[in-house]
Protein backbone atom coordinates (compact mmCIF):
# COMPACT_ATOMS: atom_id res chain seq x y z
CA UNK A 1 0.00 0.00 0.00
CA UNK A 2 1.22 3.82 -1.26
CA UNK A 3 2.01 5.73 1.69
CA UNK A 4 0.85 8.22 -0.62
CA UNK A 5 -2.62 7.28 -0.43
CA UNK A 6 -5.48 9.72 -0.12
CA UNK A 7 -7.45 9.11 3.29
CA UNK A 8 -10.71 8.04 0.92
CA UNK A 9 -8.45 5.38 -0.37
CA UNK A 10 -7.35 4.04 2.37
CA UNK A 11 -10.71 4.39 3.85
CA UNK A 12 -12.01 2.50 1.35
CA UNK A 13 -8.84 -0.67 1.81
CA UNK A 14 -8.17 -1.11 5.63
CA UNK A 15 -10.08 -3.99 6.53
CA UNK A 16 -9.58 -5.65 10.06
CA UNK A 17 -7.16 -8.70 9.27
CA UNK A 18 -8.06 -12.20 10.41
CA UNK A 19 -4.79 -14.06 9.50
CA UNK A 20 -1.44 -12.94 9.94
CA UNK A 21 2.05 -13.85 8.14
CA UNK A 22 3.96 -14.28 10.83
CA UNK A 23 7.62 -14.31 8.96
CA UNK A 24 6.60 -10.90 8.08
CA UNK A 25 7.68 -8.11 10.77
CA UNK A 26 7.28 -4.33 10.73
CA UNK A 27 10.72 -2.41 10.87
CA UNK A 28 11.81 -0.49 14.28
CA UNK A 29 11.15 3.09 12.16
CA UNK A 30 8.09 1.87 11.29
CA UNK A 31 7.51 0.87 15.00
CA UNK A 32 8.68 4.46 16.93
CA UNK A 33 6.44 6.30 13.43
CA UNK A 34 3.50 4.62 15.18
CA UNK A 35 4.55 5.18 18.77
CA UNK A 36 5.00 8.92 18.20
CA UNK A 37 1.83 8.79 16.48
CA UNK A 38 -0.52 6.94 19.22
CA UNK A 39 0.97 9.78 21.42
CA UNK A 40 -0.40 12.51 19.91
CA UNK A 41 -3.94 10.48 19.83
CA UNK A 42 -6.41 13.37 20.52
CA UNK A 43 -8.75 13.16 24.17
CA UNK A 44 -11.29 15.53 25.42
CA UNK A 45 -9.61 17.85 27.45
CA UNK A 46 -6.06 16.72 26.53
CA UNK A 47 -6.84 14.12 29.43
CA UNK A 48 -4.41 11.78 27.97
CA UNK A 49 -5.47 8.81 30.38
CA UNK A 50 -3.79 5.98 28.53
CA UNK A 51 -0.54 3.60 28.22
CA UNK A 52 -0.03 1.76 24.95
CA UNK A 53 1.93 -1.04 25.30
CA UNK A 54 4.23 -2.33 22.17
CA UNK A 55 4.69 -6.08 22.41
CA UNK A 56 6.78 -7.72 19.98
CA UNK A 57 8.76 -10.14 22.47
CA UNK A 58 7.38 -14.02 21.18
CA UNK A 59 7.10 -15.15 24.78
CA UNK A 60 4.97 -12.38 25.98
CA UNK A 61 2.93 -12.69 22.80
CA UNK A 62 2.63 -16.38 23.62
CA UNK A 63 1.41 -15.53 27.41
CA UNK A 64 -0.84 -13.08 26.10
CA UNK A 65 -1.98 -15.28 23.80
CA UNK A 66 -3.72 -17.46 26.12
CA UNK A 67 -6.41 -15.05 27.34
CA UNK A 68 -7.17 -13.56 23.57
CA UNK A 69 -9.96 -16.63 22.70
CA UNK A 70 -10.46 -16.29 18.66
CA UNK A 71 -7.93 -14.20 18.76
CA UNK A 72 -5.30 -16.71 19.83
CA UNK A 73 -3.58 -17.16 16.69
CA UNK A 74 -3.85 -13.44 15.66
CA UNK A 75 -1.87 -12.80 18.90
CA UNK A 76 0.92 -15.04 17.94
CA UNK A 77 1.36 -14.35 14.25
CA UNK A 78 1.16 -10.82 14.09
CA UNK A 79 4.24 -9.04 14.55
CA UNK A 80 3.73 -6.33 17.26
CA UNK A 81 0.54 -6.46 19.82
CA UNK A 82 0.09 -3.11 21.17
CA UNK A 83 -2.28 -3.03 24.25
CA UNK A 84 -4.35 -0.19 24.92
CA UNK A 85 -4.61 0.84 29.10
CA UNK A 86 -6.09 3.02 31.14
CA UNK A 87 -5.52 5.06 34.18
CA UNK A 88 -7.45 3.03 36.90
CA UNK A 89 -9.46 5.01 38.59
CA UNK A 90 -10.43 8.66 39.23
CA UNK A 91 -7.90 8.85 42.13
CA UNK A 92 -4.67 8.33 40.09
CA UNK A 93 -6.26 9.93 37.09
CA UNK A 94 -6.11 13.68 38.98
CA UNK A 95 -3.09 12.74 40.53
CA UNK A 96 -0.80 11.78 37.75
CA UNK A 97 -2.80 14.35 34.67
CA UNK A 98 -4.87 16.17 35.99
CA UNK A 99 -1.95 18.17 37.60
CA UNK A 100 -0.57 18.88 34.29
CA UNK A 101 -3.12 20.35 32.95
CA UNK A 102 -4.52 24.16 32.63
CA UNK A 103 -6.50 25.73 35.73
CA UNK A 104 -9.30 26.38 33.08
CA UNK A 105 -9.64 22.23 32.46
CA UNK A 106 -9.06 21.72 35.95
CA UNK A 107 -12.21 23.31 37.07
CA UNK A 108 -13.72 21.93 34.20
CA UNK A 109 -13.35 18.99 35.32
CA UNK A 110 -14.40 19.31 38.71
CA UNK A 111 -16.89 21.10 37.82
CA UNK A 112 -18.57 19.51 35.06
CA UNK A 113 -17.22 15.36 35.51
CA UNK A 114 -16.20 14.63 39.41
CA UNK A 115 -19.67 15.27 40.63
CA UNK A 116 -20.92 12.67 38.62
CA UNK A 117 -18.82 9.51 40.40
CA UNK A 118 -16.10 7.60 40.16
CA UNK A 119 -18.10 5.20 37.69
CA UNK A 120 -19.41 7.89 35.34
CA UNK A 121 -15.79 9.48 35.31
CA UNK A 122 -13.92 5.99 34.64
CA UNK A 123 -16.52 5.64 31.50
CA UNK A 124 -15.14 8.63 30.31
CA UNK A 125 -11.60 8.13 30.88
CA UNK A 126 -12.28 4.75 28.95
CA UNK A 127 -13.91 6.45 25.99
CA UNK A 128 -10.63 9.09 26.03
CA UNK A 129 -8.83 5.90 24.70
CA UNK A 130 -11.46 4.00 22.49
CA UNK A 131 -10.64 7.43 20.74
CA UNK A 132 -7.41 6.92 20.25
CA UNK A 133 -8.27 3.53 18.65
CA UNK A 134 -9.82 5.05 15.51
CA UNK A 135 -6.53 6.96 15.20
CA UNK A 136 -4.02 4.49 14.95
CA UNK A 137 -6.06 1.82 12.79
CA UNK A 138 -5.86 4.66 10.26
CA UNK A 139 -2.26 5.95 10.90
CA UNK A 140 -1.25 2.04 10.77
CA UNK A 141 -3.04 1.64 7.47
CA UNK A 142 -1.62 5.18 6.10
CA UNK A 143 1.99 2.91 6.81
CA UNK A 144 1.06 -0.20 5.06
CA UNK A 145 0.32 -1.89 7.73
CA UNK A 146 -2.64 -4.00 8.76
CA UNK A 147 -4.37 -4.26 11.78
CA UNK A 148 -7.13 -5.83 13.82
CA UNK A 149 -8.88 -4.37 16.63
CA UNK A 150 -9.57 -7.05 19.58
CA UNK A 151 -11.71 -6.55 22.36
CA UNK A 152 -12.06 -10.49 22.53
CA UNK A 153 -10.17 -10.78 25.16
CA UNK A 154 -9.65 -11.40 29.00
CA UNK A 155 -8.53 -8.12 30.01
CA UNK A 156 -7.60 -9.25 33.89
CA UNK A 157 -5.39 -12.34 32.09
CA UNK A 158 -3.52 -9.39 30.05
CA UNK A 159 -2.98 -7.32 33.18
CA UNK A 160 -1.65 -10.15 34.96
CA UNK A 161 1.00 -10.70 32.28
CA UNK A 162 1.85 -7.18 31.66
CA UNK A 163 2.46 -5.89 35.38
CA UNK A 164 2.26 -2.16 34.59
CA UNK A 165 0.43 -0.57 37.67
CA UNK A 166 -2.09 2.10 37.75
CA UNK A 167 -3.14 0.54 34.72
CA UNK A 168 -5.68 -1.69 33.33
CA UNK A 169 -6.44 -3.28 29.88
CA UNK A 170 -9.14 -2.19 27.53
CA UNK A 171 -8.65 -3.65 24.40
CA UNK A 172 -5.41 -4.71 22.13
CA UNK A 173 -4.57 -4.20 18.64
CA UNK A 174 -2.66 -6.98 16.63
CA UNK A 175 -0.64 -5.07 13.30
CA UNK A 176 1.39 -6.70 11.00
CA UNK A 177 0.90 -7.81 7.34
CA UNK A 178 -1.72 -9.75 6.20
CA UNK A 179 -0.85 -13.95 5.18
CA UNK A 180 -2.01 -14.45 1.31
CA UNK A 181 -4.65 -16.94 2.04
CA UNK A 182 -6.74 -14.20 4.61
CA UNK A 183 -10.27 -14.56 3.45
CA UNK A 184 -11.15 -11.35 4.85
CA UNK A 185 -8.92 -9.17 2.65
CA UNK A 186 -11.26 -6.93 0.04
CA UNK A 187 -10.35 -8.86 -2.69
CA UNK A 188 -11.30 -12.12 -1.65
CA UNK A 189 -14.62 -10.28 0.77
CA UNK A 190 -15.70 -7.08 -0.60
CA UNK A 191 -16.01 -4.49 2.27
CA UNK A 192 -19.60 -4.05 3.54
CA UNK A 193 -21.06 -0.67 5.04
CA UNK A 194 -24.46 0.43 5.10
CA UNK A 195 -25.84 2.63 2.66
CA UNK A 196 -25.22 6.47 3.05
CA UNK A 197 -28.79 7.28 3.29
CA UNK A 198 -28.80 5.00 6.78
CA UNK A 199 -25.84 6.82 8.52
CA UNK A 200 -25.41 10.32 7.05
CA UNK A 201 -27.86 12.69 7.32
CA UNK A 202 -27.73 16.11 5.66
CA UNK A 203 -30.20 19.31 7.39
Amino acid sequence: MSTNMSFLNIAQSRYTTKKYDSSKKIDSNTIEQLKEIIRLSPSSINSQPWKFTFVENENIKNELSTFSHYNSNKVKDASHIVVFSVIKDAETFEKTRLTKLPEGVSAYYNHALKPKGDDQIQNWLSSQVYLSLGFFLSAAASLGIDSTPMEGIEQAGYDSVLQDDGYKTLFAVAIGYRHDEDANQPTSTPKFRLEPDLVIRSI
